[in-house]
Protein backbone atom coordinates (compact mmCIF):
# COMPACT_ATOMS: atom_id res chain seq x y z
CA UNK A 1 0.00 0.00 0.00
CA UNK A 2 1.00 3.54 -0.67
CA UNK A 3 0.36 6.71 0.89
CA UNK A 4 1.45 10.84 -0.08
CA UNK A 5 1.36 13.98 1.82
CA UNK A 6 2.00 17.55 0.15
CA UNK A 7 3.45 19.12 3.03
CA UNK A 8 2.85 23.22 2.89
CA UNK A 9 3.79 25.99 5.13
CA UNK A 10 4.79 29.51 4.89
CA UNK A 11 7.45 28.63 2.70
CA UNK A 12 8.07 25.39 3.26
CA UNK A 13 6.50 23.25 0.81
CA UNK A 14 7.30 19.28 0.36
CA UNK A 15 6.22 15.61 -1.10
CA UNK A 16 6.64 13.03 1.38
CA UNK A 17 5.67 9.01 0.47
CA UNK A 18 4.74 5.85 2.46
CA UNK A 19 5.30 2.63 1.03
CA UNK A 20 4.23 -0.68 3.46
CA UNK A 21 4.13 -4.16 1.53
CA UNK A 22 1.95 -5.08 4.06
CA UNK A 23 0.73 -4.85 7.49
CA UNK A 24 3.49 -6.73 9.14
CA UNK A 25 6.43 -5.06 7.31
CA UNK A 26 7.88 -1.55 8.05
CA UNK A 27 6.67 1.69 6.88
CA UNK A 28 9.27 3.56 4.22
CA UNK A 29 9.46 6.96 4.56
CA UNK A 30 10.77 8.72 1.32
CA UNK A 31 10.78 12.34 0.52
CA UNK A 32 12.01 15.95 0.28
CA UNK A 33 11.28 19.26 1.85
CA UNK A 34 12.27 22.46 1.29
CA UNK A 35 12.39 25.77 3.03
CA UNK A 36 13.28 25.01 6.25
CA UNK A 37 16.19 26.89 8.17
CA UNK A 38 19.32 25.25 8.37
CA UNK A 39 19.39 22.21 11.66
CA UNK A 40 17.15 19.44 13.04
CA UNK A 41 12.91 19.43 12.75
CA UNK A 42 10.66 17.58 14.70
CA UNK A 43 8.85 15.62 12.17
CA UNK A 44 5.47 13.68 13.40
CA UNK A 45 1.98 12.64 12.85
CA UNK A 46 -0.70 14.43 14.12
CA UNK A 47 -3.51 13.47 14.73
CA UNK A 48 -6.07 15.09 12.15
CA UNK A 49 -5.92 15.10 9.20
CA UNK A 50 -7.66 18.64 9.22
CA UNK A 51 -5.89 21.93 8.12
CA UNK A 52 -8.42 24.21 7.62
CA UNK A 53 -6.81 26.45 10.23
CA UNK A 54 -3.89 26.02 9.04
CA UNK A 55 -1.25 23.38 11.02
CA UNK A 56 -3.03 24.19 14.37
CA UNK A 57 -6.09 21.88 13.25
CA UNK A 58 -4.38 19.11 12.80
CA UNK A 59 -4.19 18.34 16.45
CA UNK A 60 -1.71 16.45 18.26
CA UNK A 61 0.71 13.78 17.96
CA UNK A 62 -0.84 10.69 16.61
CA UNK A 63 -1.22 8.76 19.99
CA UNK A 64 -3.56 5.52 20.08
CA UNK A 65 -2.06 4.24 22.90
CA UNK A 66 -1.66 6.75 25.38
CA UNK A 67 1.72 6.62 26.06
CA UNK A 68 4.88 9.17 26.56
CA UNK A 69 6.91 10.99 23.89
CA UNK A 70 10.02 9.52 22.47
CA UNK A 71 12.25 8.51 20.33
CA UNK A 72 11.31 6.54 17.07
CA UNK A 73 13.40 3.69 18.64
CA UNK A 74 12.09 3.71 22.11
CA UNK A 75 9.22 1.03 23.00
CA UNK A 76 7.55 3.92 25.09
CA UNK A 77 6.87 6.64 22.26
CA UNK A 78 3.42 8.40 20.40
CA UNK A 79 3.05 5.70 17.02
CA UNK A 80 3.27 9.51 15.70
CA UNK A 81 6.90 9.92 16.64
CA UNK A 82 8.86 10.18 13.68
CA UNK A 83 12.31 12.18 15.12
CA UNK A 84 13.79 14.55 13.37
CA UNK A 85 14.83 15.65 10.40
CA UNK A 86 17.77 17.40 8.92
CA UNK A 87 17.71 20.55 6.84
CA UNK A 88 20.87 21.59 4.70
CA UNK A 89 22.39 25.00 4.44
CA UNK A 90 20.13 25.23 0.76
CA UNK A 91 17.53 24.42 2.77
CA UNK A 92 16.39 21.21 1.89
CA UNK A 93 15.51 18.24 3.89
CA UNK A 94 16.39 14.11 2.28
CA UNK A 95 14.05 12.04 4.44
CA UNK A 96 14.58 8.39 3.73
CA UNK A 97 13.03 6.41 7.35
CA UNK A 98 11.91 3.40 8.39
CA UNK A 99 9.37 2.88 11.10
CA UNK A 100 8.19 0.06 12.41
CA UNK A 101 5.29 1.52 14.76
CA UNK A 102 3.58 3.42 12.04
CA UNK A 103 1.17 1.35 10.00
CA UNK A 104 -0.93 2.14 6.58
CA UNK A 105 -3.30 -0.63 7.63
CA UNK A 106 -5.66 -0.99 10.02
CA UNK A 107 -7.42 1.01 12.59
CA UNK A 108 -4.49 2.71 13.36
CA UNK A 109 -4.19 3.90 10.26
CA UNK A 110 -1.97 6.77 9.90
CA UNK A 111 -3.65 7.75 6.11
CA UNK A 112 -5.98 10.19 6.84
CA UNK A 113 -4.25 12.05 9.14
CA UNK A 114 -1.16 14.60 8.88
CA UNK A 115 2.56 15.07 8.80
CA UNK A 116 3.79 18.32 10.28
CA UNK A 117 6.90 19.86 10.88
CA UNK A 118 8.39 21.90 13.39
CA UNK A 119 10.58 24.75 13.83
CA UNK A 120 12.49 23.19 16.22
CA UNK A 121 14.65 20.16 17.29
CA UNK A 122 12.59 17.67 19.10
CA UNK A 123 14.26 16.52 22.33
CA UNK A 124 12.86 12.82 21.92
CA UNK A 125 11.23 13.37 25.18
CA UNK A 126 14.67 13.60 27.00
CA UNK A 127 14.34 17.26 27.75
CA UNK A 128 14.08 18.82 31.20
CA UNK A 129 10.37 20.71 30.78
CA UNK A 130 7.30 18.66 31.04
CA UNK A 131 6.36 19.52 27.52
CA UNK A 132 9.34 17.00 26.77
CA UNK A 133 7.01 14.26 27.49
CA UNK A 134 4.44 15.81 25.14
CA UNK A 135 5.46 17.36 22.66
CA UNK A 136 9.53 16.73 22.39
CA UNK A 137 9.96 21.21 22.77
CA UNK A 138 9.73 21.09 18.91
CA UNK A 139 8.24 24.40 18.81
CA UNK A 140 5.98 25.92 16.10
CA UNK A 141 4.46 24.47 13.30
CA UNK A 142 6.01 25.47 9.87
CA UNK A 143 4.29 22.84 7.26
CA UNK A 144 1.68 20.39 7.30
CA UNK A 145 -0.16 17.79 4.75
CA UNK A 146 -3.06 15.46 4.48
CA UNK A 147 -1.49 11.78 4.49
CA UNK A 148 -3.65 10.28 1.78
CA UNK A 149 -3.40 6.90 -0.51
CA UNK A 150 -1.69 6.78 -3.62
CA UNK A 151 -1.15 5.29 -6.44
CA UNK A 152 2.43 3.86 -6.60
Amino acid sequence: MSAICVIKGDGVDGIINFKQNDNKSPVIISGVISGLKEGKHGFHVHEFGDTTNGCLSAGAHFNPFKKEHGSPNDENRHVGDLGNIESNKDKKSIINITDNIITLFGQNSIIGRSIVVHDKEDDLGRGNSQDSKITGNAGSRLGCGIIALSKI
